[in-house]
């Protein structure tokens, strides 16, 4: 078979016409030259150079390789360059899944600052609802889904991430001015929260009970960033996870800490069987470590 380093040989020796100057070019003996070039004739089957006015000159049937031999050249060399500037992280495509509130509040600042960091790095991002991201991960069409309402599945990796929560008041509410919110404050109160379905309405919901509190439904809805909307326009009071509260606080919200602690599970998923590539694993990391401060704790399966 032919070897790379036999083409680099010939091509030497094309261009200078020598084989003493070729090996000097490689930065190898002329004797190691020689040795290339009759194992390439040994190779291909027939002559490669041939001597003419004291220079060595590819010949008739040689000629037609040397376009092609630096075709290959600069392929390889293209490969050397693309695997230095990957080892370096500087070159890759990340797919990410997500819910449409990290989409719009939290990931985009990540985003920026980690291509910012990556100039040749690009990423896809599509927000949608858990059933539809969790499909993308198992069809293995994204590289890693921020999902919540997570369940164990067979083809599919989870780091979950344990995010804590805070009630959330209009201006002027009657409870302002209290430290902590419970249950029993908030017993009757009109009360925006996530789809009865969700694992966390259901956290929420145990809570109220076993306070003997009454959880008074007025707004169901998928996502905290829209119950954060509805409370800074005056309307009933929820439990939403703190990145959305902080985020909307600057519209018009009370945010106060919530006992018993209730906390929201968020799980960045990845498909089992698909090695993940060296940026989608900083990109996770940098996405874990923007969550530090409002995570109840970090727990990596």
């Amino acid at each position: 078979m032919l070897q790379v380093r036999q083409l680099e040989a010939f091509r030497a020796v094309a261009l200078t016409g020598n084989v003493t100057l070729a090996g000097q070019q490689l930065g190898i003996s002329q004797p190691a030259v020689s040795r290339l070039i009759n194992s390439l004739v040994q190779s291909l089957g027939f002559p490669v150079l041939v001597r003419e006015g004291g220079r060595l000159v590819p010949t008739h049937e040689a000629r037609f390789l040397l376009d092609e031999i630096d075709r290959v050249m600069a392929g390889l060399r293209n490969i050397e360059q693309m695997s230095k500037e990957i080892h370096e992280r500087k070159v890759g495509h990340v797919r990410v899944a997500c819910l449409p509130g990290f989409a719009t509040t939290h990931l985009p600042g990540i985003i920026a600052q980690f291509l910012k960091e990556r100039p040749g790095v690009t990423l896809a991002l599509e927000p949608d609802r858990p059933e539809r991201i969790l499909d993308w991960i198992i069809s293995q069409q994204y590289d890693l889904g921020i999902t919540a309402d997570y369940h164990d599945h067979p083809v599919i990796e989870s780091i979950p991430l344990m995010m804590r929560t805070v009630a959330i008041l209009p201006l002027n509410h009657r409870l302002k001015d209290k430290e902590q919110i419970t249950p029993r404050d908030l017993d009757g109160e009109p009360f925006i929260h996530t789809r009865r379905a969700s694992r966390f309405f259901n956290l929420v919901k145990t809570a109220f009970e076993s306070s003997g509190a009454r959880l008074n439904s007025l707004i169901e809805t998928r996502q905290f960033g829209a119950a954060c909307r509805i409370v800074a326009n005056g309307v009933g009071v929820s439990v939403v996870s703190i990145i959305d509260a902080l985020e909307y606080e600057k519209e018009g919200l009370i945010i106060k800490p919530f006992s018993p602690v209730i906390p929201h599970e968020v799980h960045i998923l990845y498909p089992t069987h698909t090695p993940r590539s060296m940026v989608t694993m900083e990109f996770i990391d940098m996405f874990v470590s923007s969550l530090d401060d409002y995570q109840v704790r970090t727990t990596r399966k």
